[in-house]
């Protein structure tokens, strides 16, 4: 399976749902991005390190967007 995502759908501030990995189903948001592979993401399922690095192709985006 291919999972093509629009770059221009992932941006800071974008609500996305886990696709692969511990936080499968859990919705994160996207916090900065790194390049066109990897963005760093913020996960309240996570206690101790809350931020942390994440394939694109892992992340399902949503049409909500957070602000700062």
């Amino acid at each position: 399976m291919i999972v093509v995502v629009c770059m221009a759908a992932i941006q800071v501030g974008r609500v996305c749902v886990k696709l692969k990995g511990r936080d499968a189903g859990e919705k994160v948001v996207v916090t900065k991005v790194i390049d066109e592979n990897f963005v760093m993401i913020r996960s309240p399922a996570r206690k101790k390190s809350p931020e942390r690095r994440c394939a694109v192709a892992h992340l399902e985006p949503t049409e909500t967007t957070v602000s700062a």
